[in-house]
This record gives structure tokens, C-alpha cells and sequence, in this order.
């Protein structure tokens, strides 16, 4: 195999081949429509490996290393694999608007009290967490919540041009909400347009750095804010979160049902609250019932991408401004998270195509 080590081009197209019939490691997806294979050559029998991936997997370089090893063992000889990974991001945003971001993703539900935002921001640190660069946008105009979460409630956001705002760096993401911009104690007593209106320059009146990924906070339900991203926002896909219960369910049904009509589509289901593990004997208790969000999933054929535990934790860790991937990285919560990240990843990686804008009422 001495041949590979002088003909890096040989080698390369080998690995290549190899991978043809290959799936990227937990998924359906074909591996090659994720990743790609840069540069490869074998120095001192280590196979040097240089991949760029579509969507965030830092975190899984020693699994991947374990499943090229696997893959390559019968064909190739080595002793080790040395293993560079780069991220390189699809933009599926083609839209004029909102140019540097490339994907926007919406998190909802159709009813409060599902862990909806708790979700949004361990979403973002997850995707994050995998290489990716990250914004976070909390869309709830009457109850913003992101100050608190991420730890930055005094933060106060400035302009170095005097037009747009510069994002809160909070744990690495850029973030924004009214919440920065409006004492934590004012009410917001807005009609519907005046909140749209507000969303529009949380949106485009932030200084916004070049992201991978944009994740949007929505507030819960279908009214006008929900509208408002749909239609004026270059929106890449959307993810509901539920819990098992049944009217929580019926209330996410409804917001799928919403995406269809403006044609947003909806890569994922997120079960909330699944279960319960007991902190003694590891037993799993489904307080709300028991594959909802399955049922759920595979009625409106979307892909339920994960379960995330009932776990006091979860809800202390962002009450204290520091969410579960940023104060227990290596907790199962944590690595629930970040498998959804992933999941979600692929399938916005699946859609291949900008989403048209779609302007309400026309």
C-alpha cells in the first residue's frame, strides 16, 4: 500500500469509493452528501485525513475516526488516523435579505410551557458546540426570555454606525431580543403590526456577523409574529417542540399545519419532557404519556429528532444563565442536544433548496 503514501489524488478517489455505499454515522443520509474528502495521504503508516463537512460534527471526531477505520480497514493498511475536520455550511438562504446568514432556522410550538426557548438556546450552543457559527434570535416581543437564559440580563446592546445594533456575544453565540433594548420589569402593550414591525428590526437592524446558522426563538402559537418570519424572512425550516401530552400535541399539530400553508418546512419533531430517570435506579417515568411526539411525527411525516428528559436541571441551568450544554457538557441532556443538532442539520441539508419567500395575503 506503499503506493498511497506518494499519490495523495489515488488515495483520495480510493477513499472515496469506499464511501460511496456508506451512511453518515446515526443517520439514513448518504456520507458523501455530507462530507467531503479534501486531502488524504498515509506518512509513517498514519492515514492523514482531511474532511470538510455540510453540517456541525466536531463533537463526533473520535466516532468518525472509530467509522472511517471500520470503513477503510479491508482496502487500506494504516496504524492510526489522523483526522482534520472543517466546517463549511451550506447557505440555503439565496434570498437578498438577511444575506449573512445562510440558514435560518425557526424553533416553535403551539403552546407555552413546552420548553420551547430552553430548547432554542441548548439548540444553538449544540450547533455551536459542532464547529458551527451561531446566532440566536429570541422572537418573543411580549415575553422576551433570552437575557435571562444566556446570563447577559444587564447587557445593553451599542451601534458603531448609529444605524445597526451590534448582537450580545453570550457563551459564543450572537444574540438579540427586545429584552436587551426594554427594562426586565416593562410591560410590552403592543397591537400585532406594531410586535411585527418590532421583530422586523430586532431582524434586520442588527449588526449580524457571517453565520451558519440563525436559530429564532418564536413565541408560542400562530398569530402575527409567526406570520410575520414566515413571509418577510428568508426562513431555512422550522422545528416544533411538544411534550407527550395530548393538548400539547394538538397544539403542535396546528403549528405544522401552519408551516405547510406558508410552505416552510419543517425538518423535525422535538419530544420535551419524555420521561423522567430516577436519580436512584435509573428508571424512566413518563408523567405525560408515552410517544406522542412519535405519533405526532409520523402523522404529519416530519422526523421526530429527539427526546429530551423532565429534569429540574435543565430548567435551573438557564434560570441561572447558564444552559445545560454550557453548565453540563457532558450530561445526557447535553448529549441529547446535541444529537438533535445534528439531525436537524441533516435534514436542513436535505431541503436543498431556498425556501421563497411567501408574502401573506397576496
Amino acid at each position: 500500500m506503499g503506493l498511497f503514501s506518494k499519490n495523495d489524488k489515488s488515495l483520495v478517489s480510493t477513499l472515496q469509493t469506499l464511501m460511496k455505499k456508506a451512511t453518515f454515522p446515526t443517520s439514513s443520509s448518504p456520507l458523501l452528501s455530507l462530507i467531503n474528502v479534501d486531502r488524504a495521504r498515509i506518512k509513517k503508516e498514519i492515514l492523514e485525513l482531511d474532511i470538510s463537512a455540510e453540517i456541525p460534527c466536531l463533537h463526533l471526531k473520535t466516532e468518525l475516526v472509530n467509522y472511517f477505520s471500520d470503513l477503510f480497514s479491508n482496502t487500506i493498511t494504516f496504524s492510526a488516523i489522523d483526522l482534520t475536520i472543517a466546517i463549511k455550511v451550506k447557505r440555503i438562504n439565496q434570498s437578498e435579505k438577511l444575506t449573512q446568514v445562510k440558514q435560518v432556522i425557526m424553533v416553535a410550538s403551539g403552546k407555552g410551557g413546552v420548553g420551547k426557548s430552553t430548547t432554542s438556546v441548548n439548540l444553538a450552543l449544540a450547533l455551536a458546540h459542532g464547529g458551527a457559527k451561531v446566532g440566536l434570535l429570541d422572537a418573543d416581543i411580549y415575553g422576551p426570555s433570552l437575557p435571562t437564559m444566556v446570563g447577559a440580563v444587564k447587557a445593553k446592546p451599542v451601534s458603531q454606525d448609529g444605524k445597526l445594533l451590534d448582537p450580545i456575544i453570550a457563551h459564543g453565540l450572537h444574540t438579540m431580543s427586545l429584552g436587551f433594548l426594554v427594562d426586565e420589569n416593562d410591560a410590552t402593550v403592543w397591537r400585532g403590526p406594531m410586535a411585527s414591525r418590532a421583530l422586523g428590526q430586532l431582524i434586520y437592524e442588527t449588526q449580524w456577523p457571517t453565520l451558519d446558522y440563525l436559530v429564532v426563538d418564536m413565541p408560542p402559537g400562530t398569530g402575527d409574529i409567526q406570520l410575520t418570519m414566515s413571509s418577510d424572512v428568508p426562513v431555512s425550516g422550522a422545528v416544533v417542540v411538544t411534550t407527550p401530552q395530548n393538548l400539547a400535541l394538538k397544539d403542535a399539530q396546528k403549528g405544522i399545519s401552519m408551516f405547510d400553508k406558508v410552505k416552510v418546512p419543517v425538518i423535525g419533531v422535538i419530544e420535551n419532557m419524555s420521561y423522567h430517570e430516577c436519580d436512584n435506579c435509573g428508571h424512566h417515568s413518563h408523567l405525560f404519556g408515552e410517544e406522542g411526539g412519535k405519533a405526532l411525527a409520523a402523522n404529519a411525516k416530519v422526523e421526530l429528532v429527539g427526546h429530551l428528559p423532565l429534569d429540574g436541571n435543565i430548567g435551573h441551568d438557564v434560570d441561572n444563565g447558564r444552559p445545560t450544554l454550557v453548565s453540563q457538557p457532558d450530561s445526557s441532556a447535553a448529549k441529547a442536544y446535541l444529537d438533535i443538532a445534528v439531525r436537524c442539520a441533516i435534514n436542513l441539508n436535505k431541503t436543498n433548496q431556498s425556501i421563497p419567500s411567501l408574502i401573506i395575503g397576496e
